[in-house]
């Protein structure tokens, strides 16, 4: 991976940072980072509160930062890939948050029904509920998709 690039998803949009879109030719590109460099330069600091000067600069180091992965045509290939992956990642819309408890059991195959708006239902075996709580350290639910649509709600234990 290039230089400021992380196993997880980047803190900004580098494209946002620079107030360009991933389909910007790269001379467009150089030319929003020129702008923003020249904005918020350290030496036009001068003058400026501390609170000002401090706010600028931080954009300066997100702008040359940006910069150094978007202006190298390699560099800035891996992070296009880089943000279709994470993209493709992405968990489904959690449409609620509901309880176990509203959830119907059916201890015939032990597992949780839950009606979804679309007619369709979520469907959470009772381990999976277990599994989930006990993997998911610091999150207090399960995900669960609908089988029919592309909602999804997170289930919390009683």
């Amino acid at each position: 991976m290039s230089q400021g690039m992380s196993e997880q998803s980047p803190p900004k949009d580098l494209y946002a940072v620079l107030g360009a879109e991933p389909s910007d030719s790269p001379q467009q590109l150089k030319d929003r980072y020129k702008q923003l460099a020249l904005k918020h330069h350290p030496d036009r600091l001068r003058g400026l509160c501390a609170s000002a000067a401090e706010a600028s600069l931080k954009r300066f180091l997100e702008a040359e930062q940006a910069w150094r992965i978007l202006g190298n045509q390699e560099a800035r290939s891996q992070y296009d890939l880089h943000r279709k992956d994470i993209d493709l990642q992405q968990a489904w819309p959690v449409d609620s948050m509901i309880s176990q408890d509203d959830m119907i059991f059916n201890p015939d195959d032990k597992s949780y029904t839950y009606a979804c708006r679309c007619g369709g239902e979520f469907l959470l075996p009772e381990e999976e509920l277990s599994d989930e709580m006990a993997s998911k350290q610091g999150i207090q639910g399960a995900e669960v998709c609908c089988d029919t649509c592309s909602l999804s709600v997170c289930v919390t234990k009683s």
